[in-house]
């Protein structure tokens, strides 16, 4: 399946959109209209951090595990999702890019590896559905770091 990308520009500079969401826990503040039940393991931040999620989208809900696997300070966080018991697993990749007139650009990256067969007959549909949950995630992400860098 073709991966999918939504992005914003921020006022924040990329270290402090980094520290933001290099902290998991800060997840479930722009995110939990559609992943809720977080369950936190691993260290707080970094590489190795790992929620368990309970996802609804399309009618559906699911247990996601999300791990950070990979981190790049402050231009890149991939984490590594799985669920649908293991036969679902997909990396979502935060990318900061500094802007020439200041502030950042966040995209988003979800990218399946693996996908079950009703993932895969639906794809232009699952695509849209994901696309349309995580454009929100991104204006939501916007909000919670102003907030974040003002207090």
């Amino acid at each position: 399946m073709q991966p999918v990308t939504v992005s914003i520009d921020v006022p924040q500079t990329p270290e402090q959109v980094y520290d933001f969401l290099d902290v998991m826990a800060h997840h479930e503040r722009f995110t939990d209209h559609y992943l809720t039940d977080w369950r936190y393991s691993g260290p707080d931040r970094g590489k190795g951090s790992c929620a368990t999620v309970t996802a609804a989208l399309g009618g559906t809900k699911t247990e996601v595990t999300i791990e950070v696997v990979e981190v790049d300070a402050p231009r890149r966080i991939m984490e590594r999702n799985v669920s649908a018991a293991g036969r679902r697993v997909a990396h979502g990749t935060y990318t900061i890019e500094s802007l020439p007139d200041g502030g950042s650009r966040v995209a988003f990256t979800y990218s399946w590896v693996r996908a079950p067969l009703p993932d895969r007959l639906l794809a232009p549909v699952v695509r849209a559905t994901m696309r349309r949950a995580n454009r929100t995630v991104m204006q939501r992400l916007a909000t919670e770091l102003a907030r974040h860098v003002a207090s």
